[in-house]
This record gives C-alpha cells, structure tokens and sequence, in this order.
C-alpha cells in the first residue's frame, strides 16, 4: 500500500510527465508548447528538486519568447492570425469528422489551443505595456561635473565601476 507522501510523488510524476511530453510534442505541433514544458517542470520540480534547475532557463526562455511574439506589428498580427487559424481550423474538424482525425476531439484541442494562444498574447501585451510604463531605474549621479561628492568610494571592498584604479 502507498503511503500519502510517494501517491504525491506519484501524482506528480504523472501529472508534470504528461504536460512535459504534450509541450515537447507541442513545440512542433501547434499550441502553446513552452508553456506546457514550463509547466510539467514546475510540477515535477515541487516532488523531485534535480528538475529545479531546469526551471529557470525554461522560464527565462517562454518570458522572451512571450516578449518577442509582440515585438513588431507585424509578429503580432502574425500570432494574431495563427490563433485565428487554430480556432477556424478547431471548428472544421469539429463539424466535418470525415476529415483525418475528425471530430470534437481533435477540434476542441484546436479550439483551446487558440484560445490559450490568444490569451497569452494578450499577456504578453500587458506586460509589455507596463515594462513601457514602468519608471527607468534610477542611475546614480556621475561623479565627474555633477556636483555630487561621493565620500564613500568602496562597495565591499571594491572601488566603485568606472573608478580608476587605485581609488578606494
């Protein structure tokens, strides 16, 4: 009999194996493939902490990636499209089940994957709007001309960047 603690384990082994194995497939297929990879890490990455280190460059990863779909005009009304196409070609499978693969199943698939796609672009819109909006990182003053004396020159130890060399 399992206890409570390896039926977690072996829930999430099933769980996040399934969402890494559809995002893999989904990388070439279409539908949003990094997201379910990015997924199945974070769930395997709860139960077994070897697959937390691949977290991060899988997330870093789907951020550009998100960033990058909203770039231009142009990829936008690209991705735009896409998920427009996904939906359209989800409602013909569904009604025409003559077709290979016809039928509800493969055309919900469809339809979820364009909706999934349209929504994430319009997240990445979002958080592209607010990196626009968000106020620049203040700069410290330049200590050369600005009128700022700065008295203390080291940080840790080091003289600060743009110091010449043996100024600490």
């Amino acid at each position: 009999m399992l206890k409570g603690g390896a039926v977690r384990r072996a829930v999430a082994l099933v769980t996040g194996g399934a969402l890494l194995l559809t995002g893999v497939a989904l990388l070439v297929l279409p539908g949003p493939g990094l997201l379910l990879v990015l997924a199945g890490l974070l769930v395997l990455s709860r139960e077994f902490p070897g697959v937390r280190r691949y977290v991060d460059p899988v997330r870093d990863r789907a951020l550009r990636a998100a960033d990058d779909s909203v770039a231009s005009p142009l990829r936008l009304a690209a991705s735009v499209l896409a998920g427009a196409g996904l939906l359209a070609a989800g409602v013909t499978w569904g009604l025409r089940p003559r077709l290979p693969f016809g039928g509800w199943a493969t055309g919900s698939g469809l339809i979820l994957s364009g909706l999934v796609l349209l929504g994430l672009l319009l997240w990445s819109l979002d958080r592209a709007r607010q990196a626009r909006r968000a106020p620049a990182p203040a700069t410290p003053p330049s200590r050369l001309g600005s009128g700022f004396e700065d008295t203390d020159h080291t940080v840790h130890g080091r003289p600060p960047t743009g110091a010449p060399p043996g100024d600490v």
